[in-house]
């Protein structure tokens, strides 16, 4: 079992950045791929980003490519997800996905575990 909890959301000016983190439990997070995903209001689930064991392989949605970086420090369980350039229609609870298959996806069905989701508002 891992338990997921992010942090880091919050409400943002246009164009400004926010750091979002997810820290796991659990002695083997490096044996799991990582992932975000966001829901808007009214909207299904959408997958933002995803890294794998290493970190040496990222995967992003084409609307967050060059904004967003997804980046893991095994040594400290957690995963992060770096926004900038941030814009009104990025505003979603995010939240961070685990799969024990240790293969990235975009898929929310390959990941086993996921946190509770966290805030991002981003203002005109």
């Amino acid at each position: 079992q891992v338990e997921l909890v992010e942090s880091g959301g919050g409400l943002v000016q246009s164009g400004g950045s926010l750091r979002l983190s997810c820290a796991a439990s659990g002695r083997i997070f490096s044996m799991y791929a990582m992932a975000w995903f966001r829901q808007a209001p009214g909207k299904e689930r959408e997958f933002v980003a995803a890294i794998n064991r290493s970190g040496g392989y990222t995967y992003y949605l084409d609307s967050v490519k060059g904004r967003f970086t997804i980046s893991r420090d095994n040594a400290k369980n957690t995963v992060y997800l770096q926004m900038n350039s941030l814009k009104p229609e990025d505003t979603a609870v995010y939240s961070c996905a685990a799969a024990r298959s240790g293969s990235y996806s975009r898929r929310s069905g390959a990941y086993d575990y996921w946190g509770q989701g966290i805030q991002v508002t981003v203002s005109l």
